[in-house]
């Protein structure tokens, strides 16, 4: 019966421990060395970066800003200084009796200041600036979504990892089956040929083995080829050389276990959704904060004046306060309002569908699943049958009651009851798989 078949996860580890150790490397060896993993991490970065560009924006920013300026021509500012002056000076030279008081000649001064410098140190800092605030938010959520992104794409890793590993397995098993039956097919060869020598048998019998060896030697070299296929993809996901040697070994017919509590809820994808909610929700906070005024405060310190000169008067300070506050933008605000809330329907929806969709993934999972264990306990059954039979004929030929065409068709009973056993161990171990992707079962290492 199934039950009795059917081991504990814990059972089928302890009795095959050293497969599972080798598999729990390779997985580690994927997730540390594999490209897309590597992508993903620069993702990370390049998102972790873009969160401190967005929290430096609340520290002030001081530069160093500096002109000169050379200037001839242009509007001018006419100043009588010398008509308002000259009569008074005149009447002072009279009354003193002196040149003391000099006549003055009225002056023309450039609006464009000649050989003028400015040098200064200014310095800005917002003080109230929401859009600022919401940035942040939305680039620290960015950062939260990236690390989601790299989790999903690592299970999805694992799975592929194992698959790959256990179709491997399951290739060098196929290779050593026909090599067992290349040999068997060899020994029935020389039988045929000696008893074909000694008139016992006629010379199709010969002829037939002789094309059972072609053909089994055709299908062993298939076989590898598809082992070493198998082999290259396995060694394509942990990132090394495609005909570096994998450290293999079999299952021993243990099963996996088959009760896996649906635990869909975990799953990276919704709470990926549930991000992604929060996030727009930030954006729609931050699309409203148009409508509230940015108040920031400036300050320069420095030096001006003419010929380049520096002294107490050349320097000065210069502080204050800005304020801007939208009135009007013709609505453009509101309707991108109404596509941030439009686009919180649709993640709505999403996350509702995803749920679905992940509880069909890890149904389907597991029903198949138990179809997998109980074909493999036929073929399990099957397999017993079909070697005992092959043991009777071969019994049989050898003693001259049973026909060569009876002794063939119970070998090949016996190999392709081993081959389609070693499929079904195997493919139990990759629908395990599949269903602990869809239950988010497997735990990273930190």
């Amino acid at each position: 019966m199934i039950k009795k078949t059917i081991l504990l996860l814990i059972i089928s580890l302890g009795t095959s421990g050293y497969a599972q150790t080798s598999l729990d490397t390779y997985i580690q060896m994927g997730l540390e060395k594999n490209e897309v993993v590597k992508q993903q991490n620069f993702d990370i970065n390049k998102s972790m970066y873009a969160l401190k560009e967005a929290r430096a924006l609340f520290y002030p920013t001081v530069s160093l800003n500096a002109n000169y300026t050379k200037a001839d021509g242009g509007r001018t500012i006419d100043i009588p200084i010398g008509d308002l002056l000259n009569p008074v000076y005149s009447s002072l030279n009279q009354i003193t009796n002196s040149n003391a008081f000099p006549t003055l000649q009225n002056q023309s001064v450039l609006l464009n200041p000649d050989n003028f410098y400015d040098a200064k140190i200014h310095t800005t800092m917002p003080l109230l600036n929401f859009e600022i605030i919401y940035n942040k938010r939305i680039r620290s959520q960015q950062n939260s979504l990236q690390k989601i992104e790299l989790e999903i794409y690592q299970r999805e890793l694992v799975k592929e990892i194992k698959i790959a590993y256990y179709k491997y397995l399951q290739s060098l098993e196929g290779v050593k089956i026909y090599e067992q039956a290349l040999t068997l097919v060899k020994e029935n060869q020389r039988v045929n040929q000696a008893l074909f020598k000694n008139d016992k048998i006629n010379r199709t019998a010969v002829l037939r083995s002789d094309n059972e060896v072609l053909r089994i030697e055709a299908n062993l070299e298939t076989a590898k080829q598809a082992s070493n296929n198998a082999k290259a993809y396995f060694n394509f996901l942990i990132n090394r050389k495609l005909d570096t040697e994998i450290d293999a070994d079999t299952q021993n017919e243990t099963l996996p276990d088959l009760m896996l509590e649906e635990n869909t809820r975990n799953r990276e994808e919704l709470k990926k959704l549930d991000l992604v909610e929060e996030l727009n929700g930030n954006v729609n906070k931050l699309t409203q904060s148009y409508w509230f005024p940015k108040l920031s405060g400036f300050a320069d310190v420095g030096f001006q004046d003419f010929d380049f000169e520096v002294n107490k008067q050349s320097r000065y300070y210069l502080a204050g306060l800005s304020l801007e506050w939208n009135i009007f933008s013709g609505n453009k605000n509101k309707y991108r309002l109404r596509q941030v809330e439009e686009d919180s329907k649709k993640i709505a929806s999403q996350k509702d569908n995803v749920e679905q969709q992940l509880l069909l993934q890890h149904e389907v999972a597991q029903n198949n699943l138990k179809s997998a264990l109980k074909q493999f306990d036929a073929e399990k059954d099957q397999k017993e049958a079909a070697k005992k039979y092959n043991e009777d004929i071969t019994k049989l030929y050898k003693e001259g009651q049973a026909l060569y065409i009876e002794l063939l068709d119970a070998q090949n009973q016996w190999v392709n009851a081993q081959l389609n056993t070693n499929v079904s161990l195997y493919n139990s171990w990759i629908v395990f798989a599949e269903l602990e992707r869809a239950n988010a079962t497997f735990t990273f290492k930190n």
